[in-house]
């Protein structure tokens, strides 16, 4: 494993490795870039088959959540952190301390929160070792869960594609397909729903697809079909690089927009959307929702004020839409160079 290739390769940055023998802890924190301030990303708590593709993910989600934090206008940086789940039977609680422990001898550098496999519980068992950490329980001072911010984020730029593709300032009636209803899927999925939208759901666990079934009266197919659905928008709201050389020519929609990071494969793929006409809402701009939630938290946690913020991304979304069809450019690399701008700026 080169791992200063893989640094420059993401334009790099630091990288903190830490080992605990005691419970197991093998974690890898990546800060991406602190121009804007400290670095803030989730931790992601998941089984890796090997070294190198832990390290590949954080590094790749540690520099979507600079671009996601600059383009929302928060004051941080970009971090990311992935504990590789031990492949035998662990003591959690032990094992987040030492987390914990690896956080708090960052200085402040790198502030973690709730990403896939970990959990507000999680949080708390940080807490009890740092105080770099967001995403508490409210009685903390924290903001509990982001998931709901995160899909109120994510419904707001589904509602600034339909303005600018279909025109309507309504999305009742439309079909939504939603790959990957776990807790922020779920939560965009109701918010949906109550707005009159028709859901086509897939997930890997049949149990979290058949709840959104009975709840919301989403139909349910298998998840190699969820591409294939005749819908107005595409929602990807599972792991990574959904949109690729396979799914995307199964796509029959005008707009992709969900929750899901590194929802391209590769930037090409941005470009592949474009040609063939689907409007593509940048996955850094549209599902910022939870990280300006959790962001409030280090100012003195302020709902109102959180959730004001996070609305926003309605007018995000549709500013990106409308510069890349002036130039004639895809959405990413409209989104891309709206964070450069900011980079560039904070750097003098």
């Amino acid at each position: 494993m080169n791992v200063f290739e893989h640094l420059q390769q993401h334009d790099y940055g630091e990288v903190h490795f830490a080992r605990d023998a005691a419970t197991g802890l093998q974690a890898i924190v990546a800060i991406h870039d602190t121009r804007l301030g400290p670095a803030l990303g989730g931790c992601r708590f998941i089984h890796y088959p090997h070294e190198e593709l832990a390290l590949i993910d954080a590094l790749r989600l540690a520099r979507g959540m600079t671009y996601k934090a600059a383009i929302t206008g928060i004051p941080h940086g970009g971090g990311k952190s992935v504990i590789i789940r031990p492949p035998r039977a662990f003591d959690r609680g032990a094992l987040f301390r030492a987390f914990g422990r690896f956080v708090d001898g960052l200085g402040g550098r790198y502030i973690t929160a709730e990403d896939s496999g970990t959990s507000m519980e999680d949080m708390e068992t940080i807490r009890s070792v740092t105080k770099h950490v967001t995403g508490v329980k409210p009685e903390h001072g924290g903001s509990g869960d982001p998931s709901p911010y995160t899909a109120l984020g994510v419904r707001r730029g589904i509602e600034a594609c339909v303005k600018f593709v279909y025109k309507r300032d309504s999305i009742e009636g439309l079909h939504v397909a939603v790959q990957g209803v776990g807790h922020v899927g779920y939560w965009l999925c109701k918010q949906l729903h109550d707005l009159g939208a028709k859901l086509t759901v897939a997930d890997i666990d049949p149990l979290k697809a058949e709840r959104a079934h009975r709840e919301l009266g989403a139909e349910v197919v298998p998840l190699d079909q969820i591409f294939s659905v005749d819908c107005e928008v595409f929602a990807p709201c599972a792991l990574g690089s959904a949109l690729n050389d396979d799914s995307i020519p199964k796509l029959k929609c005008k707009i992709v927009a969900g929750a899901a990071n590194n929802q391209l494969a590769e930037t090409r793929h941005g470009d592949a959307l474009m040609h063939r006409g689907i409007l593509y809402a940048p996955d850094y701009a549209i599902n910022a929702g939870g990280l300006v939630n959790v962001a409030q938290e280090h100012a003195g946690y302020d709902e109102q004020k959180s959730r004001e913020r996070v609305l926003k991304i309605y007018d995000t979304i549709l500013e990106i839409a409308e510069r890349a069809e002036r130039a004639m450019q895809p959405t990413y690399r409209i989104a891309d160079t709206i964070v450069e701008e900011k980079l560039a700026r904070a750097a003098r």
